[in-house]
């Protein structure tokens, strides 16, 4: 069996317009060895339109800023493009596409996938002027087995790396490294990953073929060894980017970076690094954002945010000229789903859980959500613009659901209508709108439908516990940490790696098949990114079609940003957020 992610993941993450589909598939199929020329001279600080003061808007309280603990979307986004390079990452642009970042191309993959190799670029420096070495990129990786120091970042090559195992206190099994800071089993991992020169090599236990995919993320990002605080590294920020912290970031608060000196622009292919400080603004709500940038004093006219626009302002941003003109909307990494519980007495019956699905009014629950502004119907588990199965209905039913069809597909499951079932749901935002409006679709196929609002702050735990066995279904959302089914269908859908004592681990509604898991092992073996591709897509649809899962809706980001902002895009590689690697003031 390949052992698949079983992270620390909450709930990420469907899948972007068809018109991108080409282009994202290019970037989910820039397969190993592929060598991109690197430029011989770079982007200058010195271009038209670059200097002056951006200003990055978000919610806050900072988490933390530290690479291998770092796993949302607009922290993994924002320092990617000032101060954290990484072996990989993703070009800007309607051609966005994986290029080289610290290493000289996109990897060599061999062994079918169980080797990787990178050799890194010899002008890469940090803030203080040393090189970034392979040692440096070894020993960042090695943090992420210190589970007792490092902690909430994603875990995929605690399961991945070829380490042994060992039992631990509770009796389960834990990688026998335990981290740079006890080097218990140092010698195991340093057999894992090893360098020569400036030659860094990765040994797994079974093949990752999509692995330079997943080094575009900070968790494989180099980490200076004489720098290292550990438990205290929460808030460390040292460069090797454009842009270095000026003083401490206040998680409350934010920070201001400013440009790193040592950074050569002969070295970074992406990063344009267009404004000459960057001012990261916490404390404000949503609102307050928003408040701020619709009325574009001077003060915020060089402001940008990672903050979608609330419901609220959604009629100011379309019906002014200039608001349009400084609106950016695109399909978030994220999808809202239902999943049926196979272990409830009535969608272990596979005719009721199509009827389920056949019945679901995806477009009530867009309107109710917030509107097609928000959201925008799918019927596809997948994510970042990925080729996967999204065309049709599986079940042939229009995206406002056929009740009078689920209802005879009900009677063929021989169950005594009105069926009783029960949803949860997470008690947040417009949800108890969206999910009435579902609930109304269900009951006129013959549902009897109890919702259940659960906190949000308290929800996915609540619905991975054992405790959620008599919930019949569970709303849910998705998204693809980079841009392969692996981080979707393989990761939530996989029964024998989320399935424990403990409960449902990230495949909420109990979903196990054999067919499937044996199609995601050979998935995972294929070495060729568009036929592995596509077969991740194939399985979306077997599980769709098995009533495995219920896509409702792909999320929408909707940005505002200041009047004297420039270059601003988004990039759907990159999460959907405005990719700042290109924002310049004016």
């Amino acid at each position: 069996m390949i052992p698949r992610r079983r992270g620390t993941r909450r709930g990420r993450p469907a899948v972007l317009a068809s018109s991108l589909t080409a282009v994202l598939l290019a970037a989910a199929c820039t397969g190993g060895g592929t060598a991109e020329p690197r430029p011989t001279t770079g982007p200058t600080t010195g271009t038209a339109g670059s200097g002056g003061t951006l200003v990055v808007f978000n919610t806050g309280p900072q988490r933390t800023w530290d690479l291998q603990r770092m796993y949302i979307g607009s922290d993994v986004q924002f320092a990617g493009r000032t101060f954290a390079r990484t072996l990989t990452t993703f070009s800007s642009g309607p051609d966005a596409r994986l290029v080289p970042d610290l290493a000289t191309d996109t990897g060599t993959m061999t062994e079918g996938g169980k080797v990787w190799t990178f050799t890194l670029v010899d002008n890469a420096t940090w803030q203080d002027g040393k090189p970034v070495t392979c040692e440096d990129v070894k020993y960042g990786i090695s943090r992420t087995f210190a589970q007792d120091v490092i902690t909430t970042g994603p875990s995929y090559v605690l399961l991945y790396l070829d380490i042994p195992t060992k039992k631990d206190a509770t009796g389960g099994d834990v990688p026998a490294y335990a981290g740079p800071y006890s080097k218990e089993g140092q010698d195991l991992y340093d057999k894992a990953v090893s360098c020569t020169g400036r030659q860094l090599t990765l040994r797994f236990k079974a093949p990752w073929t999509d692995f330079n995919l997943a080094a575009t993320y900070p968790a494989y990002a180099p980490v200076r060894a004489d720098l290292d605080k550990g438990a205290a590294s929460t808030m460390s920020i040292f460069s090797n980017g454009p842009y270095q912290l000026e003083g401490s970031f206040d998680p409350a608060t934010g920070g201001t970076f400013v440009r790193n000196p040592a950074w050569s622009p002969t070295s970074d292919r992406v990063r344009k690094a267009g404004p000459d400080r960057i001012v990261y603004t916490l404390g404000l709500t949503p609102e307050e954002i928003y408040a701020r940038l619709l009325a574009d004093k001077p003060a915020d006219q060089a402001a940008v945010t990672s903050v979608s626009a609330p419901p609220s302002v959604f009629g100011q941003l379309s019906a002014q000229t200039e608001l349009r003109e400084r609106t950016l909307r695109t399909t978030a990494p994220y999808v809202d789903y239902l999943a049926p519980n196979y272990r409830s007495k009535v969608f272990a019956n596979e005719k009721a859980r199509q009827a389920f699905a056949i019945a679901t009014d995806r477009d009530a629950y867009v309107q109710a959500h917030g509107g097609p502004m928000a959201l925008t119907p799918t019927f596809s588990m997948c994510n970042k613009g990925l080729p996967c199965y999204r065309e049709t209905n599986p079940f042939g039913a229009p995206t406002a659901g056929d009740p009078e069809r689920a209802k005879a597909v009900l009677t063929e499951a021989g169950l005594t209508q009105p069926v009783p079932i029960t949803v949860a749901y997470r008690d947040w935002g417009n949800l108890p709108a969206a999910m009435a409006a579902l609930a109304t679709g269900w009951e006129k196929a013959g549902f009897d439908v109890t919702l259940q609002a659960i906190a949000s702050s308290g929800y996915f735990a609540a619905i991975r516990s054992p405790g959620s066995a008599t919930v019949d279904a569970f709303w849910a959302y998705w998204g693809a940490d980079w841009p392969s089914g692996s981080t979707v269908i393989g990761t939530v859908f996989d029964g024998r790696v989320n399935i424990t004592a403990a409960g449902s681990g990230s495949d909420f509604g109990y979903f196990n098949d054999d067919t499937v898991n044996k199609k995601i092992d050979e998935t995972a073996l294929l070495t060729d990114p568009a036929a592995r591709e596509r077969a991740w897509g194939d399985l979306d649809e077997l599980i769709a079609k098995q009533g495995g899962h219920v896509a409702l809706a792909d999320q929408q980001f909707v940005f505002l940003h200041g009047s004297r902002i420039a270059g601003a895009s988004t990039n759907a590689l990159l999460g959907g957020f405005i990719d700042l690697a290109t924002v310049t003031v004016r």
